[in-house]
């Protein structure tokens, strides 16, 4: 599923691994919410504005931050560390609908997932989305 939207990537683990870490949040969001979208197109019939409704709740940060939560015992050392690095990097904007502290744990939710989808970890990534989308459709009902 996620593997198929890669469409080109030539960099190392460890140019991965020293990239700024709001850089892996902003592709890890675009990630996200390709696979948020991509989920309820599939599973739901809902017309495109109902739809937009749905996935709007799962791609922001107050969902976001929660969503580390449910998966900080599956991360990696490395993974944690990119956690903690845009937990703590300084930022120049801050969420209208969230607080700091939710904002600051969605973009190092983010920057997780960026960091894996950089280097092609497609398996680590959906054992991710397997576990924060079972609730998903519970949730829509």
């Amino acid at each position: 599923m996620i593997k198929d939207i890669k469409f080109f990537n030539n960099l190392t683990e460890r140019e991965v691994i020293e990239n700024n870490p709001l850089n892996l949040a902003f592709i890890g969001d675009a990630v996200w919410t390709m696979y948020v979208r991509e989920y309820f197109l599939i599973n739901t019939n809902f017309k495109n504005n109902n739809l937009h409704k749905l996935t709007t709740k799962y791609v922001k940060a107050t969902y976001q931050a929660k969503a580390l939560d449910e998966i900080v015992e599956n991360l990696t050392e490395k993974e944690k560390d990119i956690a903690r690095r845009a937990r703590n990097t300084k930022m120049n904007t801050v969420s209208k609908n969230a607080s700091i502290a939710d904002y600051k744990k969605a973009t190092s939710f983010e920057a997780v997932i960026g960091y894996n989808y950089l280097l092609g970890n497609f398996e680590k990534l959906e054992q991710f989305f397997a576990k924060l989308s079972s609730n998903f459709l519970k949730e829509t009902k």
